[in-house]
């Protein structure tokens, strides 16, 4: 295979024009390709309103590569395709064999991180147990949507707890900045489409799910755990640790017990009574800086002209997304956080008392309005980092105003009004897409000034690179408080924690943050457990 990068059409380009390009690229006939293997695509918009794909590909040129190659040797963008095999895939892992005298793992949550981690090791007939506090997707949808209609929340099943974790109820991305020299990204990537998700997640520049199909998917994962011989159990939350000797023995859930020498840890960043169970415990963690702020919204066609230019409607585009980001002289960075096209402003919280908000879109991104949580950093200067807990507890003061606010109620404003700091009597120009009841209160007394001041002076900087957005009209609802993780859950090089046998994983125990670094550092805890068990044939 012959890999040809920056392969550049018109975003209306008719379908046959990519093999016109590539053979073009090569120098040979189109009858010359056997096949071409979209790897990468993306809109090129720098010259807008002239829209570019621009696109890495896989062709099979058959016997004539080695000529095609020789002869374009000196193109920087044309080469020998390198396909990464993931080194723990069942068809690829042959540098052993397991014992067959292994005890089931448990793995605690079924966020990305438990999910993978027990898909791996159930590939490899190990078995895994799998315990989730909240229910099985399906029945989790429900319960979210009863609370957003009704505002009763159920502390166990919600956006952020139940199957596939807070991931399945956003914005389902699955872009991630990791390199993936190791083919784990692509693995997930695979997987997700075995279970249901379309095919253009392989090569998508910033590939989407959506939560409608992020159901089905997890619940189809779970489903192939369970065939393989693994166990999920819902409403089972753990509230203890069995430890002996400096070593892992296993977890306690109500009543019941699960003993096992290897547990995991992937109990996503909004388990706090776990966090305080494991601190009771002796589990060395460390506070984390994270961010909070506000979720934004404009209407998706400001975006839309903004990023793309004015365009025909016949072209039909997707709707734009948009990454900001700046870093201000007080040391704060500001930033665009799980920014949602065509999406929705969704109430999140999980506890009672204290409100969260959060983002979503469906897999059609078909709302009118954009969204994202414009962020601003925090860490000592809010909280002491000698507490483990204390950004969590930090957590707690914001989502409690938040919640006093508008009495459960998502708190909303429009900015021109939070720059005066004057509550909101109406909309503008437009409604709000919020999931859960809203209205209008005092945004700008729920973060201490000095956020309050980075927030505003990040506004005015992003304004410069999308216009209007800063619009007086832009609505802003709060709180955003759970980015990521305030904890992390120390581990070493075997991903141990200060237990034997105890692997913190994921986003809850503070590496990784969204659906594909959680599901690929699942993988690599359960690649760790894989080589604790390996017979190596010399």
């Amino acid at each position: 295979m012959i890999q040809i990068q920056q392969v550049k059409l018109p975003v209306d380009a008719p379908e046959e024009a990519l093999l016109t390009a590539c053979a073009k690229e090569l120098g040979c006939r189109p009858s010359d390709i056997l096949h071409i293997d979209i790897r990468k695509k993306s809109i090129d918009a720098r010259k807008k309103p002239a829209l570019f794909s621009v696109c890495t590909v896989w062709v099979d040129c058959g016997d004539r590569e080695e000529r095609i190659l020789n002869r374009r040797k000196n193109r920087p963008n044309i080469s020998r395709a390198n396909p990464v095999a993931y080194a723990f895939s069942p068809t690829v892992f042959r540098k052993g064999t397991l014992r067959k005298d292994i005890p089931s793992p448990v793995i605690v949550g079924t966020g990305p991180a438990g999910l993978f981690c027990g898909y791996l090791l159930a590939l490899h007939g190990l078995r895994p147990i799998l315990l989730e506090r909240g229910r099985p997707a399906q029945q989790r949808l429900k319960d979210v949507t009863a609370f957003w209609e009704t505002g009763i929340l159920d502390p166990s099943s919600n956006v952020q707890f139940g199957e596939g974790g807070a991931g399945t109820f956003s914005d389902g991305k699955l872009n991630t900045l990791v390199k993936d020299k190791e083919g784990r990204n692509r693995f997930v990537l695979e997987s997700f489409v075995r279970f249901g998700a379309p095919e253009h997640i392989l090569w998508d520049q910033k590939p989407h799910i959506g939560t409608d199909l992020l159901i089905g998917i997890v619940s189809g994962i779970r489903e192939e755990i369970r065939r393989l011989g693994g166990q999920v159990r819902f409403e089972t939350c753990v509230d203890a640790l069995v430890i002996r000797d400096g070593h892992l023995a296993g977890f306690g859930a109500g009543e019941e017990m699960f003993h096992c020498q290897d547990g995991v840890l992937a109990i996503g960043h909004s388990a706090r009574d776990t966090f305080q169970m494991l601190q009771r415990a002796g589990i060395h963690m460390a506070a984390k800086d994270f961010a909070v702020g506000f979720r934004i919204e404009h209407p998706q066609k400001m975006i839309d002209e903004s990023q793309y230019g004015l365009q025909p409607d016949d072209l039909h585009l997707p709707p734009a997304p948009y990454k900001l980001a700046t870093k201000l002289k007080n040391g704060r960075g500001v930033y665009s956080f799980c920014m949602c096209p065509g999406g929705y402003v969704v109430n999140a919280s999980s506890e009672e008392g204290r409100l969260v908000v959060n983002g979503m879109s469906y897999s059609g991104r078909g709302s009118a309005n954009a969204n994202s949580a414009i962020v601003i950093s925090v860490g000592e200067r809010e909280f002491d980092k000698n507490d483990p807990l204390s950004g969590m507890r930090y957590q707690h003061r914001l989502e409690e105003r938040a919640f006093q606010l508008c009495g459960g109620k998502i708190p909303q404003q429009l900015f021109g009004d939070f720059r005066k700091g004057r509550v909101s009597t109406g909309y503008g120009s437009f409604e709000s897409m919020a999931k859960g009841a809203a209205d209008f209160g005092p945004l700008q007394e729920l973060l201490p000034k000095e956020c309050n001041e980075s927030f505003l002076a990040g506004m005015e900087l992003f304004a410069k690179k999308i216009r209007g957005f800063d619009r007086d009209d832009a609505i802003l609802s709060g709180i955003e408080s759970r980015t990521s993780s305030p904890v992390r859950i120390c581990r070493d090089e075997r991903f141990y924690s200060n237990i034997e046998g105890l692997y913190p994983c994921g986003e809850g125990a503070g590496y990784a943050g969204g659906i594909m670094s959680a599901a690929m550092d699942g993988l690599k805890t359960a690649e760790k457990i894989l080589q604790k068990y390996e017979i190596r044939e010399d």
